[in-house]
């Protein structure tokens, strides 16, 4: 039995999504605590410098090796409206100010942004690669 193109894409599609959604759990998704500072009381949180580094790399990564695979025309909103997903889905369920917006606009833009940029230089460079003749 042969996949289709199509079903590879979808196939693809579902396995991109889903990756994205565990980097977001592998890195952020099970931190939930601030950390208050005991002089002046201002909080800052949940995620720690090297929280938010480590899924940045990991997501570049993910999208530089999707679009080995899959069109960065479809890498990109994929990966962004998955992340945005994941990360939307947490925060409005632990906010009460509804300030959560506002930091998923961020998510939204910063992930389509980066994840375009990624997916289309991947592409790029595996596109010069492949048409390098061998030595």
């Amino acid at each position: 039995m042969t996949a289709t193109r199509g079903t590879r894409a979808l196939l693809g599609v579902l396995v991109l999504a889903a990756a994205t959604v565990g980097v977001w759990i592998l890195w952020l998704g099970w931190d939930t605590e601030y950390t208050v500072d005991a002089q002046t009381g201002a909080s800052s949180g949940p995620y720690e410098a090297w929280q938010v580094i480590g899924c940045v790399l990991t997501l570049v990564v993910l999208a530089a090796l999707a679009a080995t695979r899959l069109s960065p025309w479809l890498v990109a909103p994929v990966m962004t409206v998955a992340f945005t997903a994941a990360w939307s889905w947490r925060a409005a369920s632990t906010d009460d100010s509804g300030l959560w917006v506002v930091g998923g606009i961020l998510v939204l833009v910063g992930m389509a942004a980066g994840s375009t940029v990624v997916s289309l230089a991947a592409r790029r460079v595996g596109q010069r690669f492949a048409g390098r003749p061998s030595a």
